[in-house]
């Protein structure tokens, strides 16, 4: 079963946790990140997923949640940060945050992202000024029309602004690694598109990804977590 990133924010709420492993726990920190999933479950998680870093060394949580009132999303992420001290031994939480989709196309005509475990993700991020977050998420709904359409290999794209912090996110889906390569060498990404941005924002952020869970896969066997956080939580959200 594929995963889904909505393509506004009319029913669903989708968060994003950036995490860093530590030392030689990569493997170690994925598992736990699984079974966050399961945990993630239990407080109304309705879609979720794990993605690892092809480039570099990060392991990003993604998760969907039916729409909430920001006080109540607020007390959801405070648990789901509760339950994450359990895994600081293993890796450190670099960026978090609740989005909302203002924008996303899809090559099938759904008004859903889809993807699932195998899959190849890029992932951007661009924090701005509150000032200037409109001009950015405008400036990347122009760019994404001058290229989606005519792009060989790229199933969907999705932007979405964050709740909390002016940064302003984009989630691509690719039917196979050499598909984002060509893209990325054929665009010359860093050099050209970035500085597209660059009056908007000056600190951008991207990487390519390999999905390694969607909470439809199996159910494993052992778990990192202690038993407390695994399967009962306090129901709260």
């Amino acid at each position: 079963m594929p995963c889904f990133v909505p393509f506004d924010n009319k029913k669903l709420d989708v968060s994003f946790f950036a995490f860093r492993p530590t030392g030689v726990f990569a493997d170690e920190l994925i598992d736990a990140v699984k079974y966050f999933s399961f945990h993630a479950e239990d407080l109304g998680c309705v879609y979720s997923s794990v993605l690892r870093s092809i480039h570099g060394n990060m392991i990003v949580w993604y998760g969907a949640w039916l729409r909430r009132s920001p006080d109540n999303r607020k007390m959801l992420n405070d648990a789901l940060l509760s339950v994450l001290e359990e895994v600081s031994t293993m890796g450190v939480l670099l960026h978090h945050g609740f989005f909302e989709a203002f924008f996303g196309e899809s090559k099938d005509g759904s008004s859903l992202a889809k993807f699932s475990s195998g899959d190849t993700i890029f992932l951007s991020a661009m924090a701005s000024t509150p000032r200037d977050v409109a001009d950015l998420s405008y400036a990347c709904l122009a760019l994404h029309k001058t290229f989606f359409a005519k792009t060989d290999g790229l199933s969907a794209d999705v932007h979405l602004r964050c709740n909390d912090q002016p940064v302003v996110a984009a989630l691509m889906v690719w039917k196979s690694l050499h598909a984002c390569y060509s893209w990325l060498l054929r665009s010359d990404y860093r050099n050209t598109i970035l500085p597209y941005f660059s009056h908007l924002s000056q600190d951008a952020q991207f990487d390519v990804f390999k999905v390694v869970y969607v909470n439809r896969d199996e159910i494993l066997n052992v778990s990192p977590f202690p038993p407390r956080t695994i399967g009962g939580g306090d129901g709260e959200e």
